[in-house]
C-alpha cells in the first residue's frame, strides 16, 4: 500500500547550523501539532469512515504527514549538523543530547516527548473530521510562528510550503465534512 519516494516533496537544503531554530522546529515533529501526531491520527481515523472515498483521503494525507515528519527530522539534522556538545547544551539541547546523542527523537520544544494522548479517534466521522480540520489549522499557526522565529530563507522557504500544505489538507478534510454531513453521517 505504500511506496516510499527516495526525496522528500520539498528540497531540504538549509546550509546555516541554528540550533536554537533546531530547538523550536523539533516540536513539528513531535509536538502537540506536529507532522507525527497528524499522521498517527488519520492514518487511526480512516478505519471508521463510512466508505471508500473517505478511508481513501485520510490515508493519503496522513502519508504526506509522514513526508512531512521526514522534513522536519532533515531540518532539524541539518540544522544541528556539526555541532559540538558544548554548543547544543548552550542552546539548551544538553540533556536532548544526553539521552539521545545527535539523533532525532519526537519531542515538543520544551523536550516533552511524543503522545499519542495529542490525538483523538472517535469512531464518529464528523467528530472526527472537526478534528482534523483544528489540527490542521493549529499547525498552520505553528509553521506561522516558527517563520517568525528565524530569519534563514532556506528554513522560510521550506516552512512556507509546509504551511500551505497544511491550508490545502485543511480544505479537503472541510469538503469531505460538508459532504458527509450532507449525506447525514
Amino acid at each position: 500500500m505504500f511506496k516510499y519516494v527516495k526525496h522528500t516533496n520539498y528540497p531540504i537544503e538549509i546550509k546555516k547550523k541554528d540550533l536554537k531554530m533546531a530547538k523550536y522546529l523539533i516540536t513539528q515533529f513531535g509536538g502537540a501539532n506536529g507532522e507525527l501526531g497528524a499522521a498517527m491520527r488519520y492514518f487511526s481515523q480512516k478505519f471508521s469512515m463510512p466508505d471508500d472515498y473517505g478511508k481513501a483521503l485520510l490515508n493519503d494525507i496522513a502519508t504526506e504527514e509522514l513526508g512531512h515528519s521526514e522534513m522536519i527530522a532533515s531540518m532539524v539534522h541539518q540544522l544541528t549538523k556539526n555541532a559540538t556538545v558544548k554548543e547544543l547544551e548552550e542552546a539548551g539541547l544538553g540533556s536532548m543530547f544526553a539521552d539521545h546523542g545527535k539523533g532525532i527523537y519526537p519531542t515538543d520544544a520544551s523536550g516533552v516527548p511524543f503522545t499519542v494522548s495529542y490525538f483523538a479517534v472517535t469512531g464518529d466521522p464528523l467528530a472526527d473530521l472537526m478534528e482534523d480540520m483544528a489540527a490542521e489549522q493549529k499547525a498552520r499557526a505553528t509553521y506561522e510562528n516558527l517563520i517568525n522565529l528565524t530569519d534563514d530563507e532556506d528554513v522560510i522557504r521550506i516552512l512556507l510550503f509546509l504551511r500551505q500544505r497544511e491550508i490545502v489538507h485543511y480544505n479537503r478534510f472541510k469538503d469531505l465534512f460538508l459532504y458527509y454531513k450532507k449525506k447525514g453521517y
